[in-house]
């Protein structure tokens, strides 16, 4: 008799992220595969101990993923995903529709504010735990990756159920006229003299227009541009609009960290909560920017309608997690990880 296996983690790693152009302009650190490959591994046998018996992982050239599970001898079923190669967004794409396919409990996401934003539009309420390789990290976590894989493995199992661990994040939705709509984890960017697929930090006179779902002052970003006026973390129940003009337009002056070791300075006209679901319109001609990436142009009179919603994805709370599961008893006792491991168990005792 074949054995099912239903407690499924999916692994997801951008290869790209804390490696793109922007170290030419600023000061952020490069993350190497191999950085990436131990994460993953710890990731994976935190996921294991907690209840996991099966992992997915990407096929893909670096070997960052299946080289960080190939050499693992633990009670669990791995299974390898083949994505189309495109080196683009479409492969994270493919990988996450395919582990919404296999009835993934939770995927881990190795990644930046874009790889998670990818996710979320493949996957609009797919349960996360968020770990950051990225350049500008608000939405992934700063997080030990065996204590991100615990979380994981605590909600596949059905230890911990999704609602206890969890909630749905705030996104900004974006509906342009015309077109599909469109979404961002953390910020919405109206641009003018700026181009599409620019992969540089924003240029001060550039910036006119700023819709953010967290507008968190201790971040790196267009986040803090709001947060260092008009404050609002992931629990607070509102959004922040910022509108900033030219430097003979008055305003108030601000300097704030645009992206690691790069500061810009800005003129801010106003810095205000929005409810949760209120529509800021915005006119073109001009670019949207979505968690950094240039990617909508809108033409002349055309219009996109701006929103901060509560319908993102479920991002799993590794402390709280493992909080409950501290409370609940949830990993104590007999389990198929003491099987394999000679006393990993043992003696383990509480003071």
């Amino acid at each position: 008799m074949v054995k099912e296996f239903t407690k499924t983690v999916g692994i997801i790693a951008n290869p790209m992220s804390g490696r793109d152009g922007r170290r030419l302009a600023a000061r952020a650190s490069s993350v190497p595969h191999e950085s990436k490959r131990l994460q993953i591994t710890r990731a994976v046998v935190g996921a294991i101990a907690a209840g996991a018996d099966h992992i997915v992982v990407v096929n893909e050239p670096r070997r960052i993923s299946t080289g960080a599970v190939e050499n693992l001898t633990l009670d669990a079923h791995f299974t390898y995903l083949d994505v189309k190669i495109t080196h683009n967004a479409a492969e994270t794409v493919d990988a996450v529709e395919q582990m919404k396919a296999l009835d993934c409990k939770a995927l881990i996401v190795l990644g930046g504010d874009g790889t998670n934003r990818i996710v979320a539009k493949a996957w609009p309420d797919a349960p996360i735990v968020p770990i950051s390789t990225g350049t500008n990290n608000v939405f992934p976590l700063m997080v030990e990756a065996t204590l991100g894989g615990m979380a994981a493995g605590l909600v596949a199992s059905g230890k911990l159920p999704l609602e206890d661990a969890g909630r749905p994040a705030k996104v900004v939705r974006v509906n342009v006229d015309g077109e599909p709509e469109d979404v961002a984890l953390i910020d919405a960017v109206f641009l003018i003299n700026d181009i599409i697929g620019n992969a540089m930090p924003y240029e001060s006179d550039s910036i006119r227009h700023i819709i953010l779902a967290r507008a968190e002052p201790a971040s790196v970003g267009i986040s803090p541009v709001g947060g260092l006026l008009c404050p609002s973390n992931a629990e607070d129940e509102f959004g922040v609009e910022v509108q900033c003009c030219d430097h003979g337009e008055g305003g108030t002056h601000l300097l704030a960290p645009i992206s690691p070791g790069l500061f810009r300075s800005l003129h801010i006209r106003s810095a205000e909560k929005i409810d949760l679901g209120k529509a800021v319109e915005i006119t073109g001609p001009g670019i949207l920017a979505f968690d950094g990436d240039r990617e909508r142009e809108l033409e002349p009179g055309q219009k996109a309608y701006v929103s901060v919603e509560r319908n993102g994805p479920i991002v799993i709370d590794v402390h709280k997690s493992l909080q409950l599961a501290a409370e609940r008893g949830l990993l104590t006792g007999h389990n198929h990880w003491s099987d394999n491991y000679d006393g990993a168990l043992a003696g383990v005792g509480c003071c």
